[in-house]
């Protein structure tokens, strides 16, 4: 069944139907949504009764919640929802169509999208957050291009992740604010003559409203950002697991063993996390490709507008829940992180600034301090926590102070 039947005289060539067949189930609920406010639109303008309104919105919260009101016969999920509503379902579509129609169910998917994705978001941020107290002043190497630097904390480390993660949330709620304006109104792309009654928060212009992609744009770039911050969490995962740092151990729950190799226990979750930040980051760039040479206002292009967004949500669903499984449940060696700090080069920048605090330029004392690294005399003033705790605020010192701000954030969120 298609809504355009009545232009083309006979059947389409199969090929041709399943070629253009839109792949858009997911889109059910949220178009039997939107549908539900068009109806009430259409009762206002005196286009239905008050008992077709009623069958309207029951007949909707049923095929809402059917999985077998989409068939192979429909070209798509507006087509279904018009067909399974029956009788009435022949006048819902008056002044609306599939392009304002199609927009408007995207942009409710999209937002419940947002708000999943920051339910996730936070619950590992709370994983992190408390794996972050119990580790406060567990001392560690920080590193710059993967050497040894200074001495930090893995609390202080921890909470480095979660600032990433703080600001997922926010593009994520810009792209929710993108999602929530309406198309509602612009049928195809220039309105309608039966005066129907505005929707809540209707687009400034028909053509646009039709047309406009930016709010899946936003949410794949948040998605893409968020697996790039992922990834860089899962890198240094598979690196910390490994027996070359061996700073922690992975829990069964979240790794995997080797079909050949018996004695391997594998960081499966936070490689295939890393994987994934690629094919995030080339939804995002294809997305951009498809929308960016189309005239207004709407084409059939932007059918390929949604396979992206719902396997986006897919993948920041299920790695953001894998990864909170797979930390909750990280066992950290102190002893080999504790091993590790004690290098006492890694307070060689100390032992420069005690120098600038005794009056010697900066660059003297850097040249001074690396003389004695070469030659092997260098020794330090002090220990890694004194050096620690020297440096709070925004340092690792200020880890407790930093914990507590970062939970006043997140609101009641966590």
């Amino acid at each position: 069944m298609s809504l355009w039947a009545g232009r083309v005289e006979g059947a389409v060539d199969p090929t041709v139907w399943e070629f253009l067949r839109s792949d858009d189930a997911e889109l059910l609920p949220y178009d039997c949504e939107a549908t539900a406010e068009h109806a009430q639109r259409l009762r206002a303008a005196g286009l239905l009764t008050d008992d077709e309104l009623a069958e309207v919105e029951s007949r909707l919260a049923e095929i809402a919640q059917d999985p077998t009101a989409y068939t192979e016969a429909d070209e798509d999920v507006h087509t279904a929802i018009e067909r399974a509503l029956g009788e009435v379902g022949r006048k819902v579509h008056a002044g609306r169509s599939r392009n304002d129609q199609v927009a408007a169910a995207l942009r409710l998917y999209t937002l419940d999208a947002c708000a999943e994705a920051r339910e996730e978001i936070d619950a590992l941020a709370l994983v992190i957050l408390s794996f972050a107290e119990s580790e406060a002043e567990t001392l560690m190497p920080g590193y710059t291009h993967l050497q040894r630097g200074q001495p930090v904390t893995l609390g202080h480390h921890l909470l480095a992740w979660v600032e990433m993660l703080d600001r997922d949330r926010g593009r994520f709620a810009h792209a929710a604010e993108a999602a929530a304006e309406s198309p509602l109104g612009a049928g195809a792309l220039a309105g309608s003559t039966l005066g129907l009654p505005p929707p809540a928060g209707q687009m400034r212009n028909s053509i646009d409203a039709v047309a406009d992609r930016d709010f899946a744009l936003d949410y794949l770039y948040a998605a893409a950002v968020l697996f790039t911050h992922l990834s860089r969490i899962g890198e240094e995962l598979v690196l910390w697991s490994s027996s070359e740092f061996a700073f922690a151990r992975l829990p069964e729950s979240a790794a995997t063993g080797s079909s050949m190799m018996p004695q391997k226990l594998n960081p499966d979750v936070a490689e295939l996390t890393r994987g994934k930040a690629g094919t995030a980051i080339g939804r995002l760039t294809g997305l951009l490709a498809t929308v960016k040479g189309l005239p207004l206002a709407y084409d059939r292009d932007l059918q390929e507008d949604k396979t992206p967004v719902f396997a986006a949500r897919r993948d920041v669903r299920l790695a953001l829940q894998a990864l909170t499984v797979l930390v909750s449940g990280l066992e950290v060696d102190r002893g080999r992180l504790g091993q590790a700090a004690a290098d006492p080069l890694l307070l060689a920048t100390d032992a420069a600034e005690a120098l600038v605090r005794g009056g010697t330029p900066f660059r003297e004392a850097h040249s001074e301090v690396a003389a004695s690294v070469r030659d092997g005399s260098f020794e330090p003033l002090g220990t890694a926590a004194e050096s620690v705790a020297a440096r709070d605020g925004i340092g690792p010192g200020g880890v407790v102070e930093a914990i507590a701000e970062l939970r006043h954030r997140f609101g009641d969120n966590l």
